[in-house]
């Protein structure tokens, strides 16, 4: 029967110089190979050119790099990339690159599928097949920068955990990833340039603040109003916005980070005052900034887009309770690339 190979990039660093000390090789062979997987995102052990043949051999004896494959690209007129990315198991997620004048940003996945059911969301439509390995997101991160280098002629400025999936329910993967995408021997971005968006987890949120992590928080939040989120957000039910604000304070308490919120403003749902006004209530406990994000229709119809005189009152009283607020427009959107929009249908 053929014996299991194990992934090497399951591996510490600790535990690949113990591993070659009992082979009866030096312990900073471990380091060596540590370095090809991480900063050099080697694909394969051939790869690894100050690594004997031998050696080499051994390690394609015991173990396997599960590389992720970019199965498509597609680019947008506006110059964003949507990759479909092809994992060891045949499974599929998507990641995407978003360009700007003065930045490029990676938008990566966490889950194949999402946890969650967010009703606006063509995600949430998937079931959820599995957490992403913490190598999994990485090589995603690695794959946009290689095409912002290729296609933008500058390396990677930004992350955010904004593609499939519900990154606090893929919590400790999650959190691996980061720590390899920021760490000297892994990529080395600075943890300031990553924003983890979550729909709203309290107990995860307040975990996040004891783990003294060092990126920025983003909450999907589209009401402030229980019945309203409940209707397009069902698991609001469960983790209603009280529980939410208590555990973003708990957060700001411990971070003191301000706290961003996206928000969808959509006809007929969360378009009249006392939405905006249930908005500015929420927003108090902490110094915030609310980006109002454009549609992005998922074929069905049920939400539509509010009129622009509904999104020029969010701004102006938000504005006028000094609260920041940006409207942003989509990237992306004539390949499916844009915000709730990724569902495998390239």
């Amino acid at each position: 029967m053929e014996v299991k190979k194990k992934d090497i990039r399951a591996l510490t660093k600790e535990q690949l110089r113990e591993f070659f000390v009992k082979q009866g090789d030096k312990a900073f062979r471990g380091n060596q190979v540590y370095e090809w997987l991480w900063q050099k995102s080697a694909h394969s052990f051939e790869d690894m050119t100050n690594v004997s043949l031998e050696t080499r051999q051994m390690l394609q004896d015991n173990f396997v790099i599960n590389h992720i494959k970019v199965d498509q690209m597609q680019r947008s007129s506006d110059g964003t990339i949507k990759n479909a990315v092809r994992l060891h198991d045949d499974l599929i997620v998507e990641s995407v690159l978003i360009p700007t004048a003065t930045r490029t940003t990676a938008c990566v996945s966490s889950q194949v599928g999402c946890s969650l059911d967010c009703k606006f969301c063509a995600t949430a439509r998937l079931k959820r097949m599995r957490n992403l390995n913490p190598d999994e997101i990485y090589d995603q991160v690695v794959a946009i920068d290689n095409e912002s280098r290729l296609y933008h002629n500058r390396p990677l400025s930004n992350i955010v955990f904004m593609g499939m999936g519900e990154p606090l329910m893929n919590y400790n993967n999650v959190l691996k990833a980061i720590d390899k995408i920021t760490s000297p021997e892994g990529l080395g971005m600075s943890p300031k340039r990553i924003v983890v968006s979550t729909s709203g987890v309290p107990k995860m949120i307040k975990k996040m603040a004891d783990d003294n992590v060092k990126f920025k928080l983003a909450v999907s939040l589209h009401s402030a109003i229980d019945e309203v989120r409940t209707s397009i957000m069902p698991f609001n039910a469960t983790f209603p916005l009280n529980d939410l604000r208590e555990a973003l304070q708990y957060w700001y308490a411990a971070t003191k980070n301000r706290i961003t919120y996206e928000y969808v403003v959509w006809d007929g749902i969360n378009d009249k005052r006392k939405d905006v006004d249930a908005l500015v209530e929420f927003c108090k406990f902490a110094p915030s900034k609310v980006n109002l994000i454009e549609y992005n229709p998922i074929d069905d119809g049920e939400f539509q887009q509010a009129n622009s005189k509904a999104i020029d009152m969010y701004v102006n009283v938000l504005e006028a309770n000094n609260i920041t607020v940006t409207v942003r427009r989509s990237r992306g959107k004539d390949i499916d690339a844009a915000c709730g929009q990724l569902a495998n249908k390239s």
